[in-house]
């Protein structure tokens, strides 16, 4: 498996697996899958903003991508980013998820960021919560019936862990 940068010819493949994850599940609390301008827009605005967007290839198949970016837009908040993890379904279950969001958690510590948050939509989603643990994210809360999709409601799971030395420290000035 190859873990490398998302490049703009990778944004084909990319909403290819985003929009059947809107379409099929609760991860995403999106009920439209964006087109392929929009996940344009958003992989340039979270790489201006010098956080990654990593793609997985399996045999020269782009098999699944994650990136992180900001948990919170206000300043004080700087130090701290949200994952997204994405998976083709025909790659679950292949370790894709984990190699992603290990890499994830490497790159976001090398930049300096102290704390990843994941808000998983569903409570359900044992794949990406057991995924998130086997990683280091400890439960922080569960956000009941938060968002309403394919005739239900749906909870928003926190999980969190440290990047680096965490709170350990004071960041850089």
């Amino acid at each position: 498996m190859l873990i490398r940068d998302s490049r703009a010819d990778d944004l084909d493949r990319i909403q290819s697996i985003y929009a059947h994850h809107v379409l099929n599940g609760a991860g995403s609390f999106e009920e439209v899958p964006p087109d392929i301008a929009e996940m344009a827009r958003r992989r340039d605005d979270l790489l201006s903003r010098n956080c990654p967007y990593l793609v997985a290839e399996l045999e020269g198949v782009l098999v699944g991508y994650a990136y992180a970016g900001p948990f919170r837009l206000r300043n004080a908040y700087r130090f701290t980013v949200e994952d997204s993890i994405y998976i083709a379904p025909d790659a679950v279950g292949k370790g894709v998820g984990r190699a992603l969001l290990a890499a994830l958690v490497g790159r976001c510590t090398i930049l300096g960021f102290r704390q990843m948050i994941a808000v998983i939509g569903d409570s359900g989603n044992a794949a990406s919560i057991g995924l998130h643990r086997h990683l280091g994210f400890e439960h922080c809360g569960t956000l009941t019936a938060s968002g309403f999709k394919f005739g239900r409601w749906v909870d928003t799971v926190l999980m969190q862990r440290a990047l680096g030395e965490g709170n350990g420290t004071l960041p850089p000035v």
